[in-house]
């Protein structure tokens, strides 16, 4: 069985542990020999990121070629109409890649209601409300997520990363770290009903 750390990255830390320029690195949160980001999660995104001491789960949990669903809570500017959604959900067509379609809802106060503040906090603007929602991929192109509400007129203001397959963030406080053991039969998520 395979070593599998489930880290809540705060905002401000790469994905690596080496730090560089004005960003921390994972080194400051965890000293476990023998372990690899497995993945990968902007130094101003906040949320799950795996570490595996198994070099073939590592490739798996990386590669969209699996399908490893991830899944973002997103606070966007503004509150996205029906279109927006189902834009986000159709695929966003730029001039570089056309995204897959995804999952996409809108979350409640309630689904938010434990979330962790963020330091440094967001903007708040007192004329524009912010809204949440979730999105859930399975690729993982480079700022994807800001990507695509930016381009349905709905920028990103604060980005988590909530859940790698079945693996969440529930119970991580930001900086803090669970090790578990398993395999990548122990990551996929459960099927639909």
């Amino acid at each position: 069985m395979a070593r599998i750390v489930l880290l809540n990255k705060p905002y401000g830390f790469l994905s690596q542990f080496t730090p560089e320029g004005r960003w921390r690195g994972l080194a400051d949160l965890l000293t476990m020999p023998g372990v690899y980001v497995a993945g990968r999660l902007d130094a101003d995104s906040e949320g799950l990121l795996l570490l595996t001491d198994d070099g073939g789960l590592q490739a798996k949990i990386a590669e969209p070629r699996y399908k490893l669903p991830k899944t973002y809570w997103v606070q966007v500017d503004g509150e996205p109409t029906d279109a927006a959604l189902e834009a986000l959900r159709s695929g966003v067509r730029y001039a570089d890649f056309t995204t897959r379609p995804c999952r996409v809802r809108r979350l409640e106060d309630l689904d938010v209601a434990g979330l962790w503040p963020r330091d440094p906090p967001i903007r708040v603007r007192k004329a524009q409300p912010t809204s949440w929602i979730e999105i859930q991929l399975t690729e993982g192109k480079n700022r994807q997520v800001r990507r695509m509400t930016a381009y349905v007129g709905f920028p990103t203001l604060r980005l988590i990363r909530y859940a790698i397959g079945a693996a969440t963030v529930n119970g991580i406080a930001p900086g803090e770290w669970r090790l578990i053991s398993g395999s990548y039969a122990d990551l996929a998520p459960m099927p639909q009903q």
